[in-house]
Order: structure tokens, then C-alpha cells, then sequence
């Protein structure tokens, strides 16, 4: 019974933190182009330094996760942090942008790389150490944050049209609940749990980069998962001008991306079992393919309907890459640096991605136009994933995994 408590605890705050993150998130390529005027250069840039701030918040995310081990304090954190997401965006960040581009980005990639990008992963691997203890499946729980995505965006561009404050507002509202969530569960944390979390030192970290297999998880994350990020960027912006005007093309867009998430989180209820079945590093592969071959299609595809499919293709990969790669780092690598892992050499090489190629791929939106520029795009990804297949270790069992120290 306390098993079912603390599963159903973590997947209501899932719930209402993916409520707060598509809040602010879903259409926050239109609100810099359409409410604050951006073009796709300047859009890139803040991309690129909200990408930034959270390449440096993800390794400290995972040092401290691992070294908290299942004590609450980051949750408890996010919390009080996203409460405040109504009045920064209402009041502070888009004012920011308009009267100094770099400042305004530099500020808000503090908050939202801290509270949604890192916040999200650092929620992601947390949860992940809990379905370990407690026996249920990751992807069961990281399910209801699909939903929670999915029940905010149906009407997220709706609210949009009528004014964009209303969002943020209800992002704050869904964050006191998830503080509420928390503060209520009791975690049982055991003197084994206790003693785990504080053997993880800083030379850990170093001990990490002497080893091949964690270079090559840096380089498929970079290469590979990067691009799914890159494409989503901008896709909201472009997506609204093939409407005859950008309130149709919002709207249009939420339900689009309600659906697609409502179809992710389908997915996350089976991925476990696809995953289990293939094997982890067959899994990586697989999703790192499907989505290559979405992201060049949608610069193939002409149309509203055709583009809005590439979208909804998203529903297979994300949730296989999720549970994949907590599954892949656990047959290779040791449990009690599992967050370090997470957020540092899969998420944190993400974010170099993203820094690389953010104002990259913005300038090739605003001078070569979104087709071309998602071709390129997925061509990169492709590329990259082949060369993982050659890379990438193949599942092995726990007696002879590698260990670190």
C-alpha cells in the first residue's frame, strides 16, 4: 500500500509540473515571435542561452540528486521556484527581452533552465531512483507528465489568442500543487540509502571521464538527441503561418500538440515493454531513427495536415528514448551515480547541442526558410545515429557491468 502511495505521489507531481512546463513552454516560440516581436535570429540566441544556463544547472542537478539520494529538497525546490512563473513571465521576462535581447535572455535562461529544462530532467531522475526502490515502472509515472502536458495545451492556445497572461497564471497554480504533493508524501529513506548517496564524491565525476562508454553516451546525445529539441524550437512559429491568420494557426497548433502528447503518453505505457523486448541500446537506435527521418520529412511535406503527422511522430520517441537510456545506464554503469549520469552525460551534451547549433539553425530558418533548414537538420541526426550503431555498447548483465572506482 505504501508502494502505491509514493507511485501515485510522483505521478501527480509529473502531472502538475508538466501542466506548469507547457504552460510557459508549448507556445513560447509564438509568444517571442508573435507577442515580443522576434525574429528567427533573435529567437535563437535566447535558445541558445537559455541552453546555456541549463548546461551548467544539469551536472549540479545530478551531483546533488545523487547526493541527496531520495530526500526531497529539489523537489521541494522546483516548487517554490515555479510558483513564481506567472508574475517573471507576466512582469519581468518579456519586458527583459524587448529593451536588451542578451540581458533578458540571460535572465530568463536562469529561471527557465533552472525551473523546466534542468528542473524537468533532475524530476525525470529522481523519479527514477524512487520506481527502483519502491518496484514499479519509471515510464508508468513519467506517463501522467504526458497527460499533464497534453490537458494544459488542449486549451493552451485558446487561452493564447484571448491573452497569454492566463497560462502563465495557471502555470503558478499548478506549481503550488505540486508543492502541496510533496510536502505531503513521506519517502522512507534507509540508512543503506543514506550511506549509497553520501559515498558519491567529486571524483566520481572525474572517474567518469576516463571511461570510453560514457564519451560515447556524450557523443550519441550530442549528435542525436539534440535534434528533437532544435526542431521543436521554432516549429510552433512556423507551423501558425500556414493558417490565413496566426489566432487560427495558434489554436490550431495546441490541439495538435494536445493529441500528440496524449499519444506520448500512450507510448510511456508501453515503451517499458518495447525496451525490455529490443534492449536498451537497440531502443536508443530505433527512436534516434524514427525521429531523423521525421524531422526530414517535415522539411519534405507540404501542408498544415502533413506537417501537424511529423509532429504527432513524436509520440513514439520520446518515450522510448526516456526509458531507454535510464535502462541503458543501468546495465552499464553504477545505480548510485545514476543521476549524474542522466543529467550530465545525456542531458548536459544535449544542451552543447543546443548551444552549437541553436542561432545555426535559427539563421538557416530566416535564410533558407523551414524546409531546408529541417533537412539539414535531420540529416545530422541521421548521421550521427548510424555511427552509434557501431558505438554504442550492447546490454550486458549486472555481474559483469563496468564499475566506476
Amino acid at each position: 500500500m505504501f508502494e502505491r502511495r509514493i507511485y501515485w505521489a510522483i505521478s501527480a507531481y509529473f502531472f502538475f509540473f508538466f501542466v506548469s512546463f507547457a504552460a510557459c513552454y508549448s507556445l513560447y516560440s509564438i509568444w517571442l515571435s508573435k507577442s515580443l516581436g522576434l525574429n528567427g535570429t533573435d529567437s535563437g540566441i535566447v535558445f541558445g542561452l537559455n541552453a546555456a544556463v541549463t548546461l551548467v544547472a544539469q551536472p549540479l542537478y545530478g551531483y546533488i540528486l545523487d547526493k541527496l539520494g531520495l530526500k526531497k529538497n529539489v523537489l521541494i525546490f522546483l516548487g517554490v521556484l515555479l510558483a513564481f512563473s506567472g508574475p517573471f513571465f507576466i512582469y519581468v521576462y518579456g519586458t527583459l527581452l524587448t529593451n536588451n535581447l542578451i540581458i533578458g535572455s540571460l535572465v530568463g535562461g536562469v529561471y527557465l533552465g533552472i525551473g523546466f529544462q534542468a528542473g524537468s530532467s533532475a524530476l525525470e531522475s529522481y523519479a527514477q531512483k524512487l520506481s527502483l526502490k519502491y518496484g514499479f515502472e519509471y515510464g508508468r509515472a513519467r506517463m501522467w507528465g504526458s497527460l499533464g502536458w497534453a490537458a494544459i495545451t488542449f486549451f493552451a492556445g485558446k487561452l493564447f489568442t484571448i491573452n497569454p497572461d492566463y497560462n502563465y497564471w495557471i502555470a503558478s497554480g499548478a506549481a503550488i500543487i505540486m508543492l502541496v504533493i510533496i510536502l505531503a508524501t513521506k519517502v522512507d529513506v534507509s540508512q543503506e540509502d543514506l550511506t549509497q548517496s553520501q559515498s558519491v564524491s567529486v571524483n566520481d565525476l572525474k572517474a567518469l571521464f576516463k571511461l570510453k562508454d560514457f564519451w560515447i553516451l556524450v557523443i550519441f546525445s550530442l549528435g542525436v538527441t539534440c535534434a528533437y529539441n532544435l526542431y521543436d524550437q521554432q516549429y510552433a512559429a512556423y507551423f501558425y503561418t500556414l493558417f490565413a491568420s496566426k489566432s487560427q494557426g495558434s489554436q490550431v497548433y495546441g490541439y495538435v500538440n494536445s493529441v500528440q502528447v496524449i499519444l506520448e503518453a500512450a507510448m510511456m505505457f508501453v515503451a517499458p515493454k518495447l525496451v525490455n523486448k529490443i534492449g536498451a541500446r537497440n531502443s536508443l537506435l530505433l527512436a534516434g531513427l524514427v525521429m531523423s527521418i521525421r524531422i526530414i520529412l517535415s522539411g519534405v511535406v507540404a501542408g498544415p495536415a502533413l506537417l501537424a503527422t511529423m509532429k504527432l511522430a513524436e509520440a513514439f520517441e520520446i518515450p522510448v528514448f526516456l526509458v531507454a537510456i535510464f535502462k541503458y545506464l543501468n546495465e552499464n554503469f553504477e545505480l548510485r551515480l545514476s543521476s549524474i549520469l542522466y543529467l550530465f552525460g545525456f542531458q548536459f551534451s544535449r544542451q552543447i547541442g543546443q548551444i552549437v547549433l541553436s542561432v545555426l539553425i535559427g539563421s538557416a530558418y530566416d535564410q533558407f526558410g523551414f524546409r531546408k533548414a529541417y533537412i539539414f537538420l535531420g540529416l545530422i541526426a541521421l548521421f550521427f545515429d548510424i555511427i552509434s550503431f557501431f558505438m554504442l555498447k550492447k546490454s550486458i548483465t549486472r555481474k559483469t557491468r563496468q564499475h566506476i572506482g
